[in-house]
């Protein structure tokens, strides 16, 4: 379109109505953008990954609070074709314990605090890095050029019983723990209730088919999340990212968040999808290299 002159701008915009009472789904336009439906300006941010629309994003905050996974950086895609909202187990695993969501128990999540727990808190308030951490505590081996850590192949360990499978998931689980004991350490809980919250998390990771279940009778309780974008913060309430499915007593509500675990460095990667943006007017700017976003309307 853009070669043979048929668009005024090399840009193509969507709007997705989430209002079902109405009759106009959305609207995808090529060529520029209808200022109907969005309010103030975009923020725009770089393409950062040409063919995905990826971009970088900052840390994800769940009823204001800093996750911190993201703190150093994430990726993100901006992607109408997915309707959820997909990102790191580790952040999905906090949504879904902020807001009273069902997971899967992790046996291994649980053997890292039950074994490592202590240690791993003492390592951090002595303040060692915490990348290494879980290679200090010999769950994982520290690879240097990604400053990240990969599961360690091991035999069969007879004083503790682990056997290998095992083990070698206790290293991603040991990786989620610290990033859940910093979290808490910067609100200032007490060791004690660090090591409950975390032991409580290893019960909601995102189950593998993605979706999971809350109460439609707290959705007005539960918190906002909010992603940072082009250092503004774009917040989602609990009815854009909770799914309601039929109507009254048969309703069911289900979590948009589900798991999606890219690793470094392409990753850790978020997928915007249909959520954010219907709250969110995005531009796809193919002349620029940027996506941009403001509030839908």
């Amino acid at each position: 379109m853009v070669e043979q002159g048929l668009v005024k701008e090399s840009v193509f915009s969507f709007w997705l109505n989430r209002n079902a009472e109405e009759e106009e789904g959305g609207e995808l336009v090529f060529g520029g953008v209808d200022p109907n439906h969005y309010k103030g300006k975009h923020t725009y941010v770089p393409v950062t990954q040409k063919g995905y629309w990826q971009f970088d994003m900052g840390d994800v905050l769940i009823d204001g609070e800093e996750s911190g996974y993201c703190s150093g950086g994430c990726s993100a895609i901006a992607d109408s074709g997915t309707s959820l909202l997909a990102g790191p187990t580790t952040v999905v695993t906090m949504i879904n314990h902020a807001i009273g969501a069902t997971g899967v128990v992790s046996q291994e999540c649980k053997a890292v605090v039950e074994q490592y727990g202590q240690t791993i808190m003492d390592l951090l308030l002595s303040e060692a890095q915490p990348k290494k951490i879980c290679s200090q505590v010999g769950l994982c081996t520290f690879d240097g050029r990604h400053g990240v850590s990969a599961g360690i192949e091991s035999v069969v360990d007879d004083k503790n019983g682990i056997s290998s499978g095992l083990h070698d998931a206790m290293c991603p689980a040991c990786e989620m723990a610290v990033v859940w004991m910093q979290n808490q350490l910067r609100q200032n809980e007490t060791q004690d209730r660090i090591l409950n919250y975390v032991n409580e998390l290893c019960e909601r990771l995102p189950s593998p088919m993605g979706e999971s279940a809350v109460e439609c009778g707290s959705i007005s309780s539960m918190p906002n999340v909010s992603f940072t974008i082009g250092g503004k913060v774009f917040d989602l309430s609990p009815k854009e990212y909770i799914l309601k499915v039929g109507e009254g007593a048969a309703a069911q509500c289900i979590s948009g968040f589900t798991g999606l675990d890219i690793a470094p460095p392409r990753g850790p990667l978020w997928i915007l999808g249909d959520m954010f943006m219907g709250r969110y007017h995005t531009v796809f700017d193919y002349g620029n290299l940027r996506v941009g976003f403001a509030e839908a309307a």
